[in-house]
């Protein structure tokens, strides 16, 4: 065994649940509480690391249930067979059917691993993956507000202003009179307001969903998933016919759907999730075959991750570069009753987040958090 092989001693497996401070409701779903998988990959050694993923039934059609069955299922031969980062290559290479049916429960197994093995040979993960480093590096972050009621709404709305967010995404809702109150808080600033909109799957129909978005009476900078995922040709004439682009969430869960969008690519945007796309290496290939394309990107966020899926997509920001068009997520305890990591990775001023105030982002594998004990069934 070389010095870079690193032993798998055993998987936790855990289910974390941590209360909302406010709920949070989109087309899809609502929610007061995270819906999360924990895992813990340990060495022989005792050094263990650390993977979070969100599944979604309406994403993925993942649940925690589903999540601990493929853990159940493959975690010997994982033990068995991977000891760095090129065997979890070319395991996850050769059994790749198997996660794109699983892409979160696979995400937390890889990011457990990787965070192991850069915490075992000292390097950070983005050293593990070729990948520029985050030292110093800022991310901004956009506001993103549910579909709440219109005064609540006005008020979160507000509060993002007055912190210095330019940059909104606002969840869609059924009720086309009540989006419409809601969204006439931004007619009231000036200054580059950009908004856009995600209808998380609404619409039966494209020209349901053209007629409803018209009905809003504003322009959006680009609309995420207005139809069910999948059908690029009906979102390819809404974006037509609403003059911005589809920004393809559910749509997008791997690289090889990126095939269906080689015409008109100014249509479309890639909302890259790390926990959606199935972990940080099925991320970064999805950044690549986007460059390929010349694809913009936004590096998304499932609600109710904590740090550790924050620090995550930090690395696939990187990997990025210029094709990020926006990024989202870094509650922490804005949202979150309490984080597992000390310290909570969470946006200020402006919505940035700036990496200088996090020394432990550069430390090996995914940083030196303090990990805090956590609620839930293991």
């Amino acid at each position: 065994m070389s010095s870079t092989d690193t032993r798998i001693d055993r998987f936790q497996f855990r289910e974390l649940r941590i209360p909302f401070k406010v709920a949070f409701r989109h087309a899809s779903a609502e929610r007061a509480e995270t819906e999360t998988v924990w895992i813990d990959a340990s060495a022989v050694d005792g050094t263990t690391g650390s993977g979070e993923s969100c599944p979604r039934r309406y994403v993925t059609d993942e649940t925690l249930s589903t999540a601990r069955a493929f853990v159940d299922r493959y975690e010997i031969e994982l033990r068995r067979e991977i000891a760095d980062v090129e065997d979890l290559k070319k395991w996850a290479s050769s059994h790749r059917t198997e996660i794109d049916a699983n892409p979160a429960a696979w995400c937390a197994l890889e990011l457990a691993m990787l965070d192991l093995f850069g915490k075992r040979i000292g390097v950070p993960v983005e050293s593990l993956l070729s990948v520029p480093s985050v030292n110093a590096e800022s991310f901004r972050y956009t506001a993103v507000l549910g579909d709440g009621p219109p005064p609540a709404f006005h008020a979160m709305a507000g509060k993002y202003w007055e912190m210095g967010f330019r940059d909104f995404k606002v969840k869609l809702s059924a009720d086309s009179g009540r989006d419409r109150e809601k969204l006439a808080v931004f007619d009231q600033w000036s200054g580059g307001v950009q908004v856009r909109a995600d209808a998380n799957n609404l619409w039966e129909t494209a020209e349901d969903a053209i007629a409803g978005l018209g009905r809003l009476g504003r322009a959006f900078v680009a609309i995420e998933e207005p139809i069910g995922k999948g059908n690029y040709r009906k979102l390819s004439e809404i974006s037509a016919a609403l003059g911005c682009p589809i920004i393809l969430d559910e749509s997008c869960t791997r690289r090889d759907q990126l095939v269906q969008l080689e015409q008109l690519r100014s249509q479309w945007l890639i909302n890259i999730r790390v926990s959606k796309m199935g972990g940080l290496i099925r991320s970064l290939e999805v950044i690549s075959a986007a460059r390929g394309r010349g694809l913009g990107v936004i590096i998304g966020a499932q609600v109710g991750e904590t740090s550790l899926l924050t620090r995550a997509a930090f690395t696939v920001a990187r990997a990025a570069g210029d094709m990020l068009v926006a990024q989202e997520g870094a509650f922490g305890t804005y949202l979150l009753e309490r984080d597992v990591c000390d310290p909570p990775l969470m946006f200020a001023e402006g919505g940035v987040l700036a990496g200088s105030k996090f020394p432990m982002l550069t430390q090996p594998g995914l940083g030196s958090f303090q990990i805090q004990a956590h609620a839930g069934p293991s």
